[in-house]
């Protein structure tokens, strides 16, 4: 029995983590950290993570960025892994991961789904390929309460991308304040938001004559719920170091 601290566990994404882990035999919340106190959880609530006693195997994140420095100082403090599933977090708080890697396992992902990774993988082969002489644009779809824009999905993609150019690419989200044709060498990265939209991803190549689309819909968010359950099964007992979805699936292949 695998015991998850649930951080951010009265937010949307926390709570669908509760309801899925209590269906399940192999593994169980334990505590959970989050300002909010309006819902009553089976286990203890903390307000803040340092007061936390509870003894656990693995921690999943899905709250805020201001959290996680008080987060991976509990975490690094008592050896817990992390599973980082918040978004939207800035440098600063990437180089607070990598300290904590030294000591602790962590596992992150700008996206938790399968889906979305796979998709990573396809339009890294599709660079290589079409780069040369097609354009990419990113559109991503989020409903009206999600802050960060473009989404860090998104921006995980346009890394991925640039990763497989030849030269590295200039990141544009804005077109309307300069009058100039289109560069060769840039990614276009554009934001929507409105509604429920529970989180879409399309990346166009756009070649002389012909367009290539590679989608992602999520339909519910439950399937980031299951793929940081099944990270944090697979993060448990792992050495200190930097975990991501690619292993995870590589562990399964």
């Amino acid at each position: 029995m695998i015991k998850i601290i649930m951080s951010g566990c009265n937010g949307k994404m926390g709570q669908v983590i509760t309801r899925l882990a209590a269906e399940m035999s192999d593994c169980q919340i334990v505590a959970g950290f989050d300002i909010a106190h309006s819902l009553k959880n089976s286990y203890p609530v903390f307000l803040n993570p340092l007061e936390c006693n509870v003894k656990a195997d693995v921690i999943i994140d899905f709250s805020h960025p201001n959290c996680l420095e008080n987060l991976l100082t509990f975490a690094t403090k008592n050896r817990i892994p992390v599973v980082v599933a918040t978004t939207g977090l800035a440098e600063p708080q990437h180089q607070m991961m990598q300290a904590a890697t030294k000591e602790i396992p962590i596992f992150f992902s700008a996206n938790m789904s399968v889906g979305i990774n796979l998709l990573i993988d396809l339009v890294q082969k599709a660079t290589k390929i079409l780069s040369e002489t097609f354009d990419i644009e990113i559109i991503e779809k989020h409903h009206n309460q999600k802050i960060d824009a473009p989404s860090g999905t998104a921006l995980a993609i346009a890394d991925a991308i640039a990763g497989s150019m030849p030269e590295k690419p200039e990141y544009v989200y804005d077109r309307s304040t300069e009058r100039v044709k289109r560069s060769k060498n840039e990614i276009g990265l554009h934001a929507i938001r409105g509604g429920t939209i529970v989180g879409e991803h399309s990346v166009i190549f756009a070649g002389q004559d012909e367009i290539i689309e590679v989608n992602h819909i999520a339909m519910s968010k439950e399937i980031f719920a299951a793929g940081a359950i099944k990270a944090a099964k697979y993060l448990a007992g792992k050495e200190a170091g930097m975990y991501n979805m690619h292993d995870l699936v590589n562990s399964q292949e």
